[in-house]
């Protein structure tokens, strides 16, 4: 959901061939099909507390998000994982699953691959800060 660190971490961590291990990569359970959760009664994390109020901010964006999803037949935590290991400089992101079954689930984004459509939606639903790419330029006119 945030893209900050395209400006400057990944472009220096990929310039001294260091990996990147992202934290939080389902922004505390909103990428993982909160709505669907919330509405099947299903939701932990992504129901209560800070996720309310992130979920209450960007609503729109979730639930287009979730539909691209079910267009693709994909679990939105797939989506997200699949999308942030197709990204430059990922080594591995930090998943945190709380039971074996959560782990389990995480496999599929392993096989996942997004196409160009896929990624541009994406872009669109969740854009890079500025104009992309790395600063200063993502900033420049």
């Amino acid at each position: 959901m945030t893209r900050h660190v395209e400006l400057e971490v990944i472009p220096a961590a990929q310039q001294y061939g260091v990996g990147i291990i992202p934290w939080s990569p389902l922004h505390g359970g909103l990428l993982s099909g909160a709505l669907r959760k919330i509405k099947d009664g299903t939701a932990a994390r992504s129901g209560d507390g800070r996720a309310t109020d992130a979920l209450a901010e960007h609503r729109g964006t979730i639930e287009a998000y979730e539909k691209l999803c079910e267009s693709l037949d994909a679990d939105p935590a797939d989506v997200a994982l699949a999308w942030l290991l197709s990204r430059p400089g990922v080594t591995a992101p930090i998943i945190g699953p709380r039971t074996a079954d959560q782990l389990d689930k995480t496999l599929g984004a392993l096989t996942l691959t997004l196409d160009e459509d896929t990624l541009t939606r994406l872009d669109e639903l969740f854009p890079p800060v500025g104009k992309g790419g790395p600063g200063p330029e993502a900033w420049a006119w």
